[in-house]
Formats: structure tokens, C-alpha cells, sequence
């Protein structure tokens, strides 16, 4: 290595699946590699952001168990000269500062070793200008093998370097975040639940909102009586047909009442006239 080479980037991983090279002794049971687990890829300028609240509850028991795994890729080590600069000036002036394209790039191509396809591995960038992220692109990062998420900062990343690697940009919402790791971790949560025995219960995740179309319907536990407000006589009852028969009609009248966009593409799916279950 020559004074002017640079140390490859030092990486964290999380979960079973991602194994590094270590010199310290450590738990047998940490190397034993989950096959075919899910895998994520985050490239970021604060991987200590992660795993966070994925840690935490069945995401995070899934992720000791080795039914998924995280690697976190600093995009701090492939910065340039003595201060790992990763961004500059936006070309044609204006205010902030722009990830660079050879800096992004290095890290993209280092994310990219070891995984197939795009068919099984998307690339996404999180980023406000992107496609909303909604349950159905939940569902499909979860039927892939793994994903690599960039998170952006400053004004963003040069554009040449999303078009070279086709990177497919995701939205959050209609807001604008300081940086995309908040993002990649609720994107995160929303895929990860759906990966077979994360949750433990999969018919939970066949009944909430967005499932079918609809909001989730109302939930009631304990006591039956609380402030005075009691729970549905419906739900008490025993009676295993009223009770579907109850939730799917609260579910359509949550949707309608909350989200005419959702009803609308509901009532198409289902043959159904959006305006006239609407007037009923």
C-alpha cells in the first residue's frame, strides 16, 4: 500500500447472516449464517444510526435470530483527501452542498459485491421527489432478496450517479427530512414485518390497513366498559360471521370517510361504483 492508498471503509453488520473477519474471540452462535436471509445494505454518513429501534422488539429479536441482517456502509470512508470530503458546491451555485458522484458511486459499488440483480436486489435512494412508499413497495422489497438504501444529506446527490447505477428513488411523504436515515429506518420496519416469522402471527399483517385496499377497522380490548364507552355488542357476541361481517363494513367506512383516494382504487379493483357506495 502506497503512502497516497486509502484503507477500504470499515463496515458494520447486524444479524446472523453478514459474518466479518474478527480477532477477538466471540459467541459461536453469532457465525452460524441463516440461509437465504433477508439482507440490508445502508449506506450512510451515520451508520451508528442503525440498527436503533430496529434493535428493538420483534425486528430486533428477528434480527438476533437471523431471520434478516443489516449492514451498515460508511460513506464517510470513501471521502477524498485528508478530511473525506463527500460533497461540494452545487454546479451552477446556489445555497448548501451536494454528495458527489465519485464519492456515492465507490460506496454503490462496494454495496453492490456479493448481491444479484436488481429483480432481487433494488437500489433505492430515499428521497422526497421519489415514488410514495405504500405497502404494496413493502411488500415487494420483502420478496427480494435484500436491498441497498442510500441515504442522502445535504441537497442531495448528484444526479449523474442516480441515473449510472439506476437508482430508484422513494418518498417518505411530502416533507422534507434533514437526512434519509429516519426514512430507511420506518421503510425498513415496514418491510422487515413482512418477512416470514419476523412477526410470529402472519395472519396480522393479512388483516391491517392497506392489506386489502382499506384502512384497518376499529380495535377494542379490555375492560368492556372504560369511561363508559362500551365495546361493540358485535365484537362480544361470539359470533365469528357478524364479526367479519362488522369489521369489513367499518374498514370500507374508514376509507371512505378518510381516504377517498384509497376507496376510489378500492371500488375499481372490486367492480364497485366508488360514487355510488359513497352517497349510501
Amino acid at each position: 500500500m502506497t503512502q497516497d492508498d486509502t484503507p477500504p471503509p470499515k463496515q458494520k453488520s447486524h444479524g446472523r447472516i453478514s459474518v466479518q473477519a474478527n480477532l477477538k474471540p466471540r459467541d459461536l452462535m453469532a457465525d452460524v449464517r441463516v440461509a437465504g436471509a433477508w439482507r440490508a445494505k445502508i449506506i450512510t454518513l451515520f451508520p451508528d444510526a442503525f440498527p436503533g429501534i430496529l434493535g428493538l422488539s420483534l425486528t430486533g429479536k428477528a434480527l438476533d435470530l437471523g431471520l434478516w441482517a443489516l449492514e451498515t456502509i460508511d460513506l464517510r470512508g470513501f471521502g477524498l483527501g485528508k478530511h473525506k470530503n463527500v460533497d461540494d458546491t452545487p454546479a451552477g451555485g446556489g445555497a448548501g452542498m451536494v454528495l458527489r458522484a465519485d464519492v456515492v458511486g465507490a460506496a454503490l459499488d462496494e454495496a453492490a459485491i456479493g448481491t444479484p440483480d436488481r429483480t432481487e436486489w433494488p437500489v433505492i435512494y430515499l428521497s422526497p421527489r421519489g415514488k410514495p412508499f405504500d405497502q404494496a413497495m413493502a411488500r415487494r422489497f420483502a420478496a427480494a432478496k435484500g436491498m441497498t438504501m442510500l441515504c442522502g444529506r445535504f441537497e442531495g446527490v448528484d444526479e449523474r450517479v442516480l441515473h449510472h447505477y439506476g437508482v430508484e428513488e422513494v418518498s417518505l411523504g411530502d416533507f422534507v427530512l434533514t437526512g434519509g436515515e429516519i426514512a430507511a429506518t420506518a421503510l425498513l420496519d415496514a418491510t422487515v414485518r413482512l418477512i416470514p416469522r419476523v412477526l410470529g402471527n402472519q395472519t396480522s399483517t393479512e388483516e391491517e390497513s392497506f392489506s386489502d385496499g382499506l384502512l384497518e377497522f376499529p380495535q377494542f380490548t379490555k375492560p368492556a366498559v372504560w369511561n363508559g364507552l362500551e365495546i361493540p355488542e358485535v365484537l362480544q357476541s361470539g359470533h365469528h360471521g357478524n364479526i367479519s361481517d362488522w369489521r369489513q363494513a367499518m374498514a370500507e367506512r374508514l376509507t371512505k370517510e378518510r381516504r377517498p383516494d384509497l376507496w376510489r382504487a378500492y371500488c375499481a379493483s372490486h367492480g364497485r361504483d366508488s360514487v355510488e357506495d359513497q352517497e349510501q
